[in-house]
């Protein structure tokens, strides 16, 4: 009865022992791995919807609806510079005399404009040459030299009095290769001629809107083109020295400042 007793009793004590030990460690460690499973999952969808989110609203600006115009400015100012080259041209039976004849007549020309309202910094040497001159033989009779000068000067007014000094100075060696008229600071100008272009731009912009049946928004972006400069008025070679027989008329004209500008604008929906 003891023994039967006795064994009884461990019975169960043995099948709740076996369940405990069953049940408890791996029972824990699978919720434990499903939770972890679910947490990397959830995880993964919110960055996914982020991402599409984040590319989404990235790619809808490249898709917005644009215009792109050329718009021209023009405006026109009074030129207060005038350049021109002159120079001296010598013929002798020898190379140093041609070169000594120039350089006395160089001279007389350096101290005529100087005299006449150039400024010495203003004068600038471009070109000094000698060569020889021959016959139909291919004989050498002689040299010239030459010598030229780049000259700017801001007082229009009295240019022509300059040159018509020079040549008396220098006499038939003077040479003269033209003349050309440009307005010093155009920083005003550019400012007046890009205003006008933007303008231009805009309103050519809104008729192109208007015909496809929507409005012109705000500039996305502006590209200044080159801008150019012509002068009113340019004397060539043989016109300025028929000009010499008497007192030099000069007359500046006027000059033009054109500016292009490239406008990119959005287009309401």
């Amino acid at each position: 009865m003891s023994d039967q007793s006795d064994s009884t009793e461990d019975r169960p004590i043995q099948e709740h022992d076996h369940d405990h030990i069953r049940r408890g460690p791996y029972s824990g460690q699978r919720h434990f791995s499903s939770r972890f499973v679910f947490l990397a999952l959830f995880a993964i969808v919110i960055a996914a919807i982020a991402f599409t989110g984040e590319s989404l609203g990235h790619s809808h600006p490249s898709s917005a609806a644009t215009i792109t115009v050329t718009g021209s400015g023009t405006v026109t100012g009074t030129p207060n510079t005038m350049s021109f080259v002159i120079g001296v041209q010598t013929t002798a039976s020898t190379a140093t005399g041609a070169l000594q004849a120039n350089n006395l007549s160089m001279g007389r020309l350096e101290t005529s404009l100087l005299n006449n309202g150039i400024v010495r910094k203003n004068l600038q040497t471009s070109g000094l040459n000698i060569y020889t001159n021959t016959n139909s033989a291919n004989q050498v009779i002689g040299f010239t030299a030459d010598d030229q000068l780049n000259v700017t000067t801001h007082n229009i007014k009295k240019a022509g009095a300059a040159l018509d000094a020079a040549a008396q100075a220098v006499g038939n060696g003077i040479q003269l290769n033209g003349v050309t008229f440009s307005i010093s600071n155009q920083s005003k100008l550019l400012a007046a001629a890009r205003a006008r272009a933007i303008k231009n731009a805009h309103t050519e912009a809104a008729q192109i809107a208007k015909g496809a049946g929507t409005t012109v928004g705000s500039i996305v972006k502006v590209v200044d083109q080159e801008n150019s400069g012509t002068t009113g008025i340019v004397y060539p070679a043989a016109y300025a020295m028929n000009a010499l027989k008497s007192s030099v008329p000069i007359q500046g004209g006027s000059q033009t400042i054109s500016v292009q500008v490239q406008v990119i604008y959005s287009l309401n929906n």
